[in-house]
């Protein structure tokens, strides 16, 4: 396994270095890396870099969020809806509450803005032209450039499947129940038959849908919890409702009346670790899972499934990877990968159960994390038929953020930014 070095770039210019025209494939294996420290951009292909410029992001009230998004929309001129219709030409929208990349005048290479990323008229101009959605974008308190990376755990195609850790996973398609903008749910199922995934085809041909997956590696949170214990008390006899990963009273009367039936008497909340075990354990599934791997496409949920994290006690950290090509004769694709810095409150870590942040904080953080992380032998196949250039993988303790919604890839905020706000 690589070192995971961070490696700093030099003051940037304010023009491009090269101004290569892009097809839509090329497009979406380009990153754009912000950085607040310096005040420059620079847009890498791979390694390589593309294009440089100087920027100004939030001052001081209104800092701009540091973490991992996309371009979720474009427009050639738009004007901002909180600061008197202020002009924000060759906009890309990086969250639905307001942060973007866009034109400015007033560009002085110090924090300036209300929260967006400014840009010189030129550079922005050639960037629109340059991007699509869902090309990455990465900002960050320092400079950080993508290096390339090895794991066994970053996903190959056609590679040989890990060891089977799972016995007859249930896996569900991803419900909208957790998004500030849901739509109606989809039912998960727990006809565990009907939904698991064939093993995946001998076959060099690329999956149909070209668009890059976005994959969230992460612990698992209530919704998770409460949605699995719907599944197996329902199928115990205790009534909890549609498995939607909501406490709602048939839920909360359905946990009371297990813990009756089995004098089970826990701290630590209504849906604690000791409940979890004693469920698991009375529907004859094992261990409870303690982590989550979730699988988005076209900015839509597609699939989600759990996913094992040894030594919980320690911190994850925050790793962005990205799959820069793709061989599907060779089996093999060329990965990417940056840590960011990540500020963990104290409530934070204790919520999760973390204690300790000394193999997220060390030089080979991200090779550590993936080291730890164990995930279903189907899950893997399905993944690796559908893997595209452009396929990220974001790894992160805090789970699913309010910025995740409708029409987005996952959006990890690593500080609390100054999100909502526009200029």
């Amino acid at each position: 396994m690589k070192p995971f070095l961070l490696l700093g770039l030099g003051l940037l210019s304010a023009t491009a270095l090269s101004h290569p025209s892009f097809a839509a494939s090329d497009a979406r294996t380009l990153q754009i890396v912000v950085s607040k420290d310096r005040q420059s951009l620079a847009v890498y292909d791979g390694d390589q870099v593309v294009a440089t410029s100087k920027v100004s992001t939030g001052k001081p009230g209104h800092t701009t969020p540091s973490g991992i998004f996309s371009i979720l929309e474009k427009k050639v001129y738009h004007e901002s809806n909180l600061y008197s219709a202020a002009p924000m030409p060759y906009m890309q929208r990086l969250t639905w509450s307001g942060i973007a990349l866009h034109e400015s005048n007033s560009v002085p290479n110090y924090p300036a803005s209300h929260g967006c990323v400014r840009m010189p008229k030129a550079f922005a101009k050639m960037l629109y032209q340059m991007t699509e959605r869902g090309v990455h974008v990465v900002i960050a308190d320092r400079p950080l450039v993508p290096q390339p990376f090895e794991s066994s755990m970053l996903f190959q195609p056609q590679a040989a499947p890990p060891p089977a850790l799972f016995s007859g996973i249930e896996l569900r398609p991803m419900t909208a129940s957790f998004l500030p903008q849901a739509q109606p749910l989809q039912v998960a199922t727990n006809d565990v038959a009907s939904i698991q995934i064939p093993a995946a085809q001998a076959s060099l041909a690329p999956p149909v849908d070209q668009s890059p997956l976005s994959i969230l590696i992460t612990r698992r949170g209530l919704r998770e919890n409460v949605r699995d214990l719907q599944g197996l008390l329902n199928g115990m006899g205790f009534a909890a409702g549609t498995p939607d990963g909501m406490l709602g009273p048939a839920t909360v009367q359905a946990i009371e009346d297990f813990r009756k039936a089995h004098d089970i008497k826990t701290t630590g909340g209504l849906v604690s670790p000791a409940l979890m075990k004693a469920v698991y354990a009375a529907a004859g599934k094992g261990e409870p899972p303690n982590g989550a791997i979730m699988i988005r496409q076209s900015f839509k949920p597609l699939f989600e499934a759990p996913a094992i994290i040894a030594e919980p006690q320690e911190a994850l950290g925050v790793h962005f990877f990205t799959a820069n090509t793709i061989d599907r004769i060779s089996g093999k694709a060329d990965w990417f990968g940056m840590t960011l810095d990540d500020d963990l409150t104290r409530e934070a870590k204790k919520r999760l159960g973390i204690t300790s942040e000394a193999q997220a904080q060390s030089l080979d953080a991200a090779g550590q994390a993936l080291g730890r992380i164990s995930i279903p032998d189907e899950v893997r196949h399905r993944i690796e038929d559908l893997l595209t250039p452009g396929s990220s993988l974001t790894i992160s303790d805090t789970g699913v953020g309010p910025e995740t919604g409708n029409e987005t890839d996952f959006i990890t905020i690593t500080n609390g930014g100054a999100l909502g706000k526009r200029g």
